[in-house]
């Protein structure tokens, strides 16, 4: 039986990595490849693959949202790939869903595309329930989360998970001065010290508490309590001064709403300081 295979992942190295694994296997036949959760959808309705490998966090869409945008009569075997999603990898193993965790070697992916044979002996609505399930569990999961920030004194994450090298570090969110996008990736700046979150900023911002945090343009966030000043730069336009004396460009969209906010979070003090 030859299994037609979708490769679906936004950085170059791991799509070339799961392209090469794919191409060793005989009976694997690689249909396509897929940069972001908006190509994985059409390919997935047009090609119908019976596997595929499927990045968790894209730019775009998660690996989830891509699932949901198939009819369930559409759907693929997944095999989800991800760089270290705690809840992720929970709810793949509660459900028996297979997972590659970055960085992944030869022998797990052989382990894993074991699994994947097994599965796809199985009768197809069979084989589709565990993905079903999962999928449900994180629908009931963002309802949640979604009802818990509409409440008042909802609770607000302490700290934040990022990759450093082959380690997970917790980074408080009361100590961050601010936060950037930069192409798939957060940074979120402590003093001199940048860490890297592969997320996007639209979503970090849903977990930052609004009362401390403010977006001051479309790729970048303050903490309210590390801002001096907001005032007039050198050439008219307004910006932001950090407690460090770093200033950042205010963007245009945002500086009724931040110039408002600035002097609701600091009562008393002259916004042109």
């Amino acid at each position: 039986m030859t299994i037609d295979v979708l490769v679906v992942d936004d950085e170059p190295l791991a799509r070339a990595r799961l392209r090469r694994l794919v191409e060793e296997e005989p009976d694997l036949r690689l249909i396509g490849e897929c940069v972001n959760g908006e190509e994985a959808v059409a390919a997935i309705r047009a090609a119908s693959p019976r596997l595929v490998f499927l990045d968790v966090d894209m730019p775009d869409m998660t690996g989830f949202d891509v699932l949901e945008a198939v009819p369930a009569t559409r759907r693929p075997a997944v095999v989800f790939v991800t760089a270290y999603d705690e809840f992720a990898v929970r709810a793949f193993e509660v459900h028996a869903l297979d997972y590659l965790l970055k960085p992944f070697d030869a022998s797990r992916f052989a382990t894993t595309l074991a699994r994947v044979r097994s599965q796809l002996r199985s009768p197809r609505d069979a084989s589709l329930e565990p993905l079903a399930a999962l999928l449900e569990e994180m629908r009931t999961r963002q309802q949640s989360l979604e009802r818990s920030l509409r409440q008042p004194g909802a609770a607000w994450p302490e700290r934040l998970v990022v990759r450093s090298g082959q380690e997970l570090v917790f980074v408080r969110v009361r100590d961050i001065d601010w936060l950037s996008s930069a192409d798939n990736y957060v940074e979120i700046h402590i003093g001199r010290t940048v860490h890297l979150l592969r997320e996007t900023l639209s979503n970090v911002e849903r977990r930052l508490d609004p009362e401390h945090f403010l977006r001051i343009r479309r790729d970048a966030i303050v903490n309210l309590d590390r801002v001096r000043a907001v005032r007039s730069g050198v050439t008219g336009e307004p910006e932001i001064v950090m407690h460090d004396g770093r200033t950042l460009r205010l963007g245009r969209a945002y500086r009724a709403r931040v110039t408002e906010r600035w002097q609701g979070h600091r009562p008393g003090l002259d916004s042109r300081s």
